[in-house]
């Protein structure tokens, strides 16, 4: 079963750093580093509230999770599910290959660039943490 090596190791250690931010609250201060964006400017990045939206995930808050930041709970769902796909290609022998073209790339820079702006407009507020 060493074709299950690394989606297993994977997991396991997707796994430990879930439990380690279900178990230690992003929310309360002195445990994890202040993003150096919102720091220095006060504007959110497309990663703010993601420590507490893992957290929210952790305990089953789905509504939190989204309220912290709704672009990580897509890219949680995004690699749940290609997990899936890694284990069964895995578990039937078949190769993991997922051709991102330069296209994907961009179309997913500019939803992030996006994401960033509109959460950090007075009418993008619900998107903020």
């Amino acid at each position: 079963m060493s074709r299950l090596a690394a989606p297993a190791g994977t997991l396991v250690a997707v796994g430990a750093a879930f439990a380690y931010v279900g178990a230690v609250d992003p929310g309360e201060p002195g445990h994890y580093p202040v993003c150096p964006l919102l720091h220095f400017t006060g504007l959110y990045c497309p990663g703010c509230g993601g420590l507490r939206s893992a957290h929210a995930v952790v305990h089953g808050d789905f509504a939190a999770a989204l309220g912290s930041n709704a672009l990580a709970v897509a890219g949680f769902a995004a690699f749940a599910l290609f997990m899936v796909f890694w284990v069964v290609r895995a578990v039937r022998s078949r190769p993991v290959t997922v051709p991102l073209r330069s296209t994907h790339w961009w179309v997913l820079g500019v939803l992030a660039l996006a994401f960033t702006v509109v959460r950090n407009l007075p009418a993008g507020a619900a998107l903020s943490p």
